[in-house]
């Protein structure tokens, strides 16, 4: 969407590493305005899905989740990327590697906050080689509850995550998809 392409491009830094810097606004510095926005967006491409939880993992999809689910009037459920001693009962996990920081997690999820009768939506801060919402969704087939979607505040369309999704049917929005990014300019996918 334009409000979140035009905002990577007066705010967002491009590094070494094809990382994307959006700090001052998306996941360390939140806009509120702006995520507000994102979770309008999500609730319009998904508000006809019959959705009773946004799923997410932590930290940075939380605040998007939680915009989100705003709109939906349902609850957020996140995975926690270290168990802590105060997770009790049973819980589904996932193993998922973070592009970002270069190594592997094992998220929980206590399995009192999903099962087999709810219709989810993932949403989360970046996509790229799709790791995070892979985990996710393990998660979901764990708990026998259905993806009726997922939602993305920016893709790097240069990695193969969003487009392995989109071949094994999900229905994808993402906001703003990077084609190409360097320290020239970014590129973002026209829309089809």
């Amino acid at each position: 969407m334009k409000f979140m392409e035009d905002r990577i491009l007066k705010d967002g830094q491009v590094r070494p590493g094809n990382i994307l810097k959006v700090d001052s606004f998306l996941n360390h510095q939140l806009d509120i305005t702006l995520l507000n926005e994102v979770g309008k967006a999500f609730y319009e491409r998904f508000k006809d899905k019959g959705v009773t939880k946004i799923l997410t993992v932590e930290a940075s999809g939380i605040a998007i989740a939680c915009m989100t689910a705003n709109y939906f009037g349902t609850p957020v459920v996140f995975a926690k990327k270290s168990k802590s001693r105060n997770l009790d009962g049973d819980l589904y996990t996932s193993v998922v590697h973070s592009f970002t920081y270069g190594i592997d997690n094992t998220v929980t999820l206590s399995k009192k906050f999903l099962g087999a009768d709810d219709k989810v939506l993932i949403v989360d801060d970046f996509l790229a080689n799709g790791k995070a919402v892979n985990g996710l969704l393990d998660i979901c087939r764990q708990a026998g509850a259905e993806v009726v979607g997922i939602g993305i505040a920016i893709e790097k369309g240069f990695q193969r995550g969003g487009d392995d999704l989109r071949e094994r049917g999900y229905d994808l929005l993402s906001l703003a998809v990077v084609d190409e990014m360097s320290d020239t300019g970014i590129v973002f996918r026209k829309e089809a």
